[in-house]
């Protein structure tokens, strides 16, 4: 039910959003003359490893000039590539990975692979199901960039600051994975989206600050 599930919804939203994923497009490229999509290297279902595709909202030489992790204010950051990144417009073209079957809907946001090699046995239970474009750790960090802004080493801040609860939380996504699950995920991350709601339902997981 779940795949089928993913396939509907990506397939009909790609139909619906088709002309605005082509203006945003030709936002991103207009904006420097690079190519309007970043392919970064992801690690998917049972360490698989993937190119997950969004829009590209940093200088093309991003990777060469810095680190994974990206806060506020990066000087790496595009004019356009702000405004996509509020309101999580970057990660629309990922509907094509869950048409492809690499991600899903819901499920823990994909790694860059030098994060996965930390896993731990426990953690490893992250890789048993498809990626995906929003959970519960989606939901309490929706604005990760404001918690990294101003840090010298956003990537180490990344590790000391999100990446624990981010795992406790994916965890807890595993665990409880679901369709019932999964719409309320997809419920609350429109209105975190849209109207900046906080999920409820993290409090709930007592998993800690």
């Amino acid at each position: 039910m779940k795949r089928a599930f993913d396939i509907l919804i990506a397939t009909s939203m790609l139909m619906l959003l088709c002309p605005w994923l082509v203006v945003i497009a030709g936002m991103v490229a207009f904006d420097d003359g690079g190519s309007p999509f970043f392919r970064g290297l992801r690690v998917g279902l049972a360490g698989k490893p993937f190119r997950m595709l969004k829009f590209r909202t940093m200088r093309p030489d991003a990777e060469r000039l810095g680190g994974s992790s990206t806060a506020n204010g990066d000087p790496r950051l595009t004019r356009i590539g702000v405004l996509l990144r509020r309101y999580k417009l970057d990660e629309l073209p990922q509907l094509w990975n869950v048409l492809r079957g690499e991600m899903s809907l819901v499920g823990p946001r994909p790694e860059v692979q030098r994060f996965v090699d930390l896993y731990t046995e426990e953690e490893k239970a992250i890789l048993t199901v498809r990626p995906g474009l929003t959970d519960w750790a989606s939901l309490w960090n929706i604005d990760e960039g404001a918690i990294l802004e101003g840090s010298v080493d956003p990537d180490r801040a990344y590790c000391e600051l999100i990446r624990p609860k981010k795992l406790r939380l994916q965890l807890a996504y595993v665990q409880q994975a679901g369709f019932r699950t999964d719409l309320v995920i997809l419920f609350q991350t429109m209105g975190a989206v849209l109207f900046r709601l906080k999920a409820r339902h993290i409090r709930a997981l007592e998993l800690g600050s």
